[in-house]
């Protein structure tokens, strides 16, 4: 394999409707890598490491990132 990896993203089920302009994707088909892109803008990817990503869920869930704060 020569290049950039084939990444495989996918949507929350929230955001398969199609009256949802935005959202994040994610890509875990890439052994050890996560995959992020906005849909509309799917040249810019951003990757991280597989600990990486579970550390970030894991402050997003703690609320470490909630905006509304």
């Amino acid at each position: 394999m020569s290049g950039t990896p084939e990444f495989e993203f996918v949507k929350t089920a929230a955001c398969r409707d199609k009256k949802v302009g935005n959202c994040p994707e994610v890509a875990t088909n890439v052994p050890g890598v996560v995959a992020l892109r906005e849909s509309t803008r799917p040249d810019s990817i951003v990757t991280m490491t597989a600990s990486d990503w579970a550390t970030l869920t894991d402050a997003v869930k703690a609320g470490e990132f909630d905006l509304s704060a």
